[in-house]
């Protein structure tokens, strides 16, 4: 499919419903690199996640059609604030994985919550169970290309703010966002993967070739804990060659504290992964390579910064 002509047309119908997030260009945070930085979870609900959910919406819905979504959170909250934007009824499945402050966010966006034992895919079972019995539209998390095309609208609006790097570190779950830039950027750029050591459903997949079950768990399990890649994101992967690399839990509370103390940007363990790669040295650049890190997710469990 035309995936660049689409975001295109996506970022049109989209634009008066999300944030244009601002960009830091060569920033130092005293890592050894200057890096250009994508400050998304400013995004409305703290995330990316309203690109996916507004376009799917606008390209997909009818006006009484209710919206079910299952989600870790951030996808939940996109798809009940797209939703009440739009005046349809939301229904949110979500793990028990999610946190509190994922619930509240969810329900502040006047969603009816469910809160499911579990992981992710318990709670995308119950979606799906409530698509079938309601007739519901269901909004993929990462695995519809309404979803992919809407995420890459994120890289699209990046290269109009004049973004310069050669490499760019994106954190992966289900690979929605990952799936969006490599469909804008194709091999234009060098795209890296990153994913926690516990939830490595792309690495995984990549080692036996085809997208398969994994066990998730790990401080940001609740945002990247989706338990097999999504088919789109593998295949995209497949045909651009991309990069996959995994960082520890310790390595991505290492990047969140940095973020924080260099920059006051105080974000989830899924917007620090991707710097992590950097910061703990997953990703090592090659002299003179300009490198680029999405901060995909602001919507923390709890102040680890509280006692300092």
């Amino acid at each position: 499919m035309q995936w660049q002509s689409d975001i295109n047309a996506a970022s049109q119908k989209i634009k008066a419903f999300v944030r244009k997030t601002p960009v830091i260009a060569g920033c130092d945070l005293g890592i050894g690199i200057p890096i250009d930085l994508k400050l998304e979870h400013l995004q409305h609900t703290g995330s990316f996640k309203p690109r996916g959910a507004f376009f799917s919406l606008l390209t997909e819905s009818s006006n009484d059609r209710s919206v079910v979504a299952a989600s870790g959170g951030n996808h939940g909250a996109a798809v009940a604030f797209a939703a009440q934007a739009l005046g349809h009824n939301a229904t949110i499945f979500v793990p028990e994985i999610a946190g509190a402050a994922k619930l509240k966010l969810i329900r502040q966006q006047g969603a009816e919550c469910h809160l499911v034992p579990g992981a992710y895919a318990d709670a995308l079972q119950q979606a799906e169970a409530f698509e079938e019995k309601h007739s519901a539209l269901s909004i993929h998390a990462y695995d519809a290309e309404t979803t992919v095309i809407g995420q890459g609208t994120l890289a699209a609006e990046w290269d109009q703010q004049g973004l310069d790097a050669d490499t760019i570190l994106i954190a992966v779950g289900g690979g929605g966002l990952l799936a969006g830039a490599l469909a804008w950027w194709g091999q234009k750029r060098r795209i890296v993967a990153v994913e926690p050591v516990q939830c490595s459903s792309l690495n995984s997949a990549l080692k036996a070739n085809n997208p398969i079950d994994v066990a998730v768990s790990g401080i940001a399990a609740n945002a990247l804990g989706a338990k097999r890649i999504g088919q789109i994101c593998f295949e995209l992967v497949k045909d651009n060659d991309t990069h996959s690399v995994l960082v520890t839990d310790d390595a991505i509370a290492s990047a969140q504290e940095l973020l924080w103390q260099q920059l006051r940007q105080y974000v989830e363990p899924a917007g620090a992964t991707a710097l992590a790669a950097l910061t703990s040295g997953a990703y090592q650049p090659s002299i003179n390579e300009r490198v680029a890190v999405l901060i995909c997710g602001g919507n923390p469990n709890r102040d680890l910064f509280a006692s300092d």
